[in-house]
């Protein structure tokens, strides 16, 4: 008898503590705070198999594919936040402001893409010169965050007169 007591007991006491461990992981999960980690890059986005796909770069064409990949990062946790928080590039040129959403780059067959992507291609009708933009992040918390680049005039996102570098 008493040792069905003590292995009662003890079962208890094991599913007490892991009540309270799920319980205090639901509880600090609710509370995030801090403002979103966003890093980043541009590239050519001119599709799989080209030459110049991927490739880093400030300095681009009319017609040319700008791409964005940006990662927003937890400062909790050091991990990506959800999927499904909403990033966008604010993008400023020619005296207007053009939004451009992002989405998440990882599916089933490249899971391991981790950021958000969004491609702009260089208006024909665009002036030539540097382009300011931004891009802002929110995630289901409500925590924000807004990446912006160097403020290098030699490393800012720049249209050039040239025909477009789509090879």
């Amino acid at each position: 008898m008493r040792r069905i007591a003590t292995t009662f007991a003890c079962s208890l006491a094991i599913l007490m503590g892991l009540a309270l461990y799920a319980f205090a992981g639901q509880a600090s999960a609710q509370k995030k705070t801090g403002s979103l980690i966003l890093r980043g890059d541009m590239a050519y986005f001119l599709g799989p198999g080209k030459p110049k796909n991927c490739t880093l770069s400030n300095v681009y064409r009319r017609g040319d594919p700008v791409g964005w990949r940006i990662e927003a990062v937890d400062p909790q946790t050091g991990q990506h936040v959800e999927p499904e928080a909403q990033l966008v590039v604010h993008l400023n040129y020619g005296g207007t402001t053009k939004d451009i959403p992002m989405r998440w780059r990882a599916n089933d067959k490249n899971p391991t893409y981790q950021f958000w992507v969004a491609k702009w291609m260089v208006p024909d009708d665009a002036p030539t010169g540097i382009v300011h933009f931004t891009v802002t992040a929110k995630d289901k918390y409500g925590r924000t965050g807004e990446y912006k680049p160097f403020d290098v005039e030699a490393s800012q996102l720049t249209i050039v007169d040239d025909a477009p570098s789509t090879k």
